[in-house]
């Protein structure tokens, strides 16, 4: 019969196996984000009792930083980088070193491609619809403004696995009620996995006397321009950061209110472009859509789409119209290189702290295309001349008046439709409209010089603001994690690009795609595009129509268009009438994915302008 000694020795083995056993399956837990199970013993002394700690979450070996930049309202045709005439350099060196992406999108407006970019879902999935802003919400799930917890976002995912995670100027995702110092603070930035945020929560804001909060708290801003402030935040928080722990990778999400109205920007920026503009938005328009031709950024057959006829021919403005019109377009300009300089003082503190060649940086220009929210004559001061309260005669006349104040720190400035259709050539339409390439198409650079073999080349394949949270995780060998502070995670809905990085020739994996903003709406699949306007838009509802209601018009009344975007990428040749059987099937797929994405019930502009939604909202 077997000794106690035997028994002694047998027994430890078993507590040992499973205690390594026990081990695993806490550390596992961990990872997948479950709370840990205590792996030690717990006895009655200490001497019988042993202590135990959780791993720590860590990165991937020799993992990346990550740096996301997210523009706003800037145009597809606007930087040089993309065959523009605004000088954007540092954008160019990134571009030029990096990958140029030419076939990606957004929603169409900031908020649903802030919360599609930051989650990796649609952004009606992730209840944004609309906006979180009280006037623009409504009690559904597509609607509501709250993006639910079981849908992480990305730096919640990469605090999970080690990363440091960090966020500065414009986040525009937090509901208006909960906007206060007194919270709640779940869905500010901090509550949305960042460590520190500088910025502000809504989705626009004076540059000079801006919103302004740090963390879970409203702050006083200094009275430099927003964009300087935030540059500078980010440079501390990554230097703090590098000193405490070097080896650790940060995220960082730097998103400047540029160049969102108001455009306020110092005269020395401004002044770089005086008189560059005097031949106005016509010229702009060839002069672009030539240069993105030669860089091979846009087809050789493209052709311009017809000036919107809203917008008057250049040649027969007044001089005084011209020399109006003109002076915003050098502000917007200044406006845009000056954001391009701060960037470029951010890439140059990582380059000069040593970070920069494990950076792995996405730069998306614009969050929809260029803003359409300007009016006919622009918009200098709208307190002092609200296109509600005046004549269209009595608003042009103010604002050559008050040329001289446009793009200060006392004007809310924004330029003019023709300026919109400009930056945003070679395409039609603009910012809201979802039906449109020119509201949802936005250049993308993606730059890593540890990474990037193919430097300076154009990349062609679809992609979708949804697609960058799946490109990094594939990137860095990081797995979506089962849980995030307990909450199971549902799954995310891009497609990684990274299989495009080394590869220019493959074909697009993002094959399906619908979009929808306030009534417009369409769906992309496999090159075939079907589309819809609807109006009244909100250009038409702020029109120079004072006492006049614009009527409502049904979801049914609006024409479907259709399009192959393999051979026609500006939407310039309506095929509907020649392939009806084609309409109806991608009519069918928009039909599936509006139900599977929570796009029903439908809400337009004409909801919003009469205060149709939102019940607890109060004049």
């Amino acid at each position: 019969m077997p000794n106690k000694t035997y028994y002694n020795m047998k027994t430890k083995k078993i507590t040992l196996f499973l205690s390594l056993g026990l081990l695993a399956a806490v550390t596992a837990k961990a990872q997948n984000g479950q709370a840990p199970v205590f792996g030690g013993t717990v006895g009655k002394t200490l001497d019988d009792s042993k202590e135990w700690w959780p791993e720590p979450h860590k990165a991937p070996a020799g993992a990346p930083n990550i740096l996301w930049i997210l523009l706003d309202d800037v145009g597809f045709g606007a930087t040089s980088t993309f065959g523009g005439i605004i000088k954007t350099p540092n954008f160019d060196t990134l571009a030029n070193n990096g990958l140029r992406y030419t076939n990606f999108h957004t929603a169409g407006i900031c908020a649903p491609t802030r919360s599609a970019l930051l989650t990796g879902r649609n952004h009606h999935y992730v209840h944004e619809g609309g906006f979180s802003h009280v006037i623009l919400s409504a009690g559904f799930p597509g609607y509501d403004g709250r993006i639910p917890s079981d849908k992480g976002t990305i730096a919640e995912i990469l605090r999970e696995n080690g990363y440091n995670t960090f966020a500065v100027g414009k986040y525009g995702l937090t509901p208006d009620e909960d906007a206060t110092d007194a919270g709640p603070f779940d869905r500010w930035p901090t509550g949305k996995g960042f460590d520190h945020f500088f910025g502000f929560l809504g989705s626009a804001t004076d540059q000079y006397k801006p919103d302004l909060v740090e963390d879970n708290a409203h702050v006083t801003p200094d009275g430099r321009h927003l964009t300087d402030q935030i540059t500078d935040k980010a440079i501390f928080y990554l230097t703090r950061q590098h000193k405490a722990a070097p080896d650790k990778p940060f995220f960082l999400y730097y998103a400047p209110g540029a160049t969102h109205s108001p455009h306020q920007v110092a005269k020395e920026w401004s002044d770089l472009y005086k008189g560059q503009f005097d031949s106005g938005w016509d010229d702009f328009r060839e002069k672009v859509i030539a240069r993105q031709k030669q860089l091979g950024i846009i087809p050789r057959y493209a052709k311009l789409p017809d000036r919107n006829p809203r917008i008057p021919a250049w040649k027969t403005l007044p001089d005084a119209e011209k020399k109006l019109y003109a002076r915003f377009m050098e502000i917007y300009a200044g406006y845009l290189t000056y954001t391009d300089h701060e960037v470029g003082r951010l890439i140059n503190h990582l380059k000069q702290s040593g970070q920069l060649d494990n950076t792995l940086v996405f730069v998306i220009i614009g969050d929809n295309g260029a803003s359409k929210e300007g009016t006919v004559h622009g918009v200098i001061n709208p307190k002092k001349n609200s296109s509600r309260l005046a004549t269209e005669e009595a608003y042009l006349k103010t604002n050559i008046e008050d040329i001289d104040d446009i793009g200060t720190p006392q004007a809310a400035t924004n330029y003019p439709l023709g300026w919109a259709q400009a930056a945003n050539t070679p395409f039609k339409y603009w910012k809201q409209d979802a039906n449109s390439e020119g509201g949802t198409r936005n250049p993308l650079i993606v730059y890593y010089p540890k990474g990037i073999k193919d430097k300076g080349t154009i990349r062609t394949q679809y992609g979708h603001v949804i697609d960058l949270l799946p490109t990094t995780l594939e990137y860095t060998g990081i797995k979506l994690p089962e849980y995030i502070r307990g909450i199971k995670q549902d799954t995310i809905q891009g497609t990684s690009l990274v299989y495009s990085f080394d590869h220019p020739e493959a074909k697009s994996k993002h094959v399906l795609q619908h979009y929808y903003i306030f009534g417009s709406r369409s769906i992309y699949s496999d090159g075939w595009k079907a589309e819809a306007a609807h109006h009244p838009d909100n250009v038409e509802l702020g029109d120079f129509k004072v006492g006049q209601n614009v009527p409502d018009k049904s979801f049914d009344e609006d024409t479907w268009e259709l399009y192959n975007l393999n051979e026609d990428f500006n939407e310039r040749i309506d095929l509907a009438k020649k392939y009806p059987e084609k309409l109806k099937e991608l009519k069918a797929v928009f039909e599936a994915q509006a139900q599977k994405n929570n796009l029903y019930p439908f809400i337009d502009w004409y909801d919003v302008y009469h205060l149709r939604i939102h019940k607890n909202y109060k004049k």
